[in-house]
């Protein structure tokens, strides 16, 4: 049962749990990747107020369990932003939602992402479950699973839609905080993946100065007309 607890106890709140569980990260990709995700979503869902995007956030899911810890999720249907201090921990019996979405980004030391948290994922409900192996040679290095039922299904294609996001999500090379690797990226129906913050800020600056260049081609050419009109003893100011 996904909230075991009695309606009648005084439950905890987010300011009476730990908001951690103490354990680094082992590396940087595992607070990157997920970054990543979350700093493009929020360009492309600036507007929306009704998501919300966990990075290495504990969930609370049974007052009586410590929370599990992923590397990233993302819920829908819940408030971005409960107050000016944020949220400390995401607990399901205030949200009264459950992530739709669960990243794990594997390291060199395996956290039981393929076994343990997969079932824990399972038995929690979540609808898709994503893993991502960079060191991976012979599998994909990205997994995705949607639950069917009680039990995880591995999806196919890449980028993988997912339709209750309506993103799909993939991986390809690209730079980051100006670290050029494999990443993680959010995609559209066509399969084009949305551009990062640094790449959305080129992508403007490029177009200013191709807009710069434009006006400067267009004053060029008046300049030279209102030259050969002169020449020809016209006046470009009387006509």
């Amino acid at each position: 049962m996904l909230l075991n607890y009695n309606p009648r106890a005084c439950l905890p709140s987010a300011e009476d749990l730990p908001d951690s569980d103490d354990t680094p990260v082992d590396n940087q990709l595992q607070h990157l990747v997920p970054g990543l995700l979350e700093a493009i979503l929020a360009l492309i869902w600036s507007e929306r107020m009704d998501w919300f995007f966990g990075v290495d956030m504990g969930i609370y899911f049974d007052p009586d369990e410590p929370a599990i810890v992923p590397d990233g999720f993302l819920s829908l249907g819940v408030p971005r932003i409960v107050d000016r201090d944020l949220r400390l921990s995401y607990v399901l019996w205030e949200e009264q939602k459950l992530p739709i979405l669960v990243l794990e980004v594997v390291s060199q030391t395996r956290r039981g992402e393929y076994s343990q948290k997969k079932r824990d994922y399972e038995e929690m409900g979540i609808l898709y479950y994503a893993i991502y192996n960079p060191l991976r040679k012979r599998k994909p290095a990205l997994e995705v699973y949607k639950l069917e039922g009680d039990r995880y299904i591995l999806m196919k294609g890449m980028p993988i839609w997912l339709p209750e996001l309506n993103l799909g999500i993939g991986r390809e090379e690209g730079t980051y905080q100006g670290i050029t690797r494999e990443w993680l990226y959010w995609y559209d129906g066509e399969d084009q993946r949305y551009l990062t913050p640094e790449e959305t800020i080129q992508d403007t600056r490029q177009r200013e100065l191709d807009t710069r260049e434009q006006i400067n081609n267009a004053n060029r050419k008046i300049q030279r007309l209102e030259e050969k009109l002169l020449e020809l003893g016209i006046n470009p100011e009387q006509l």
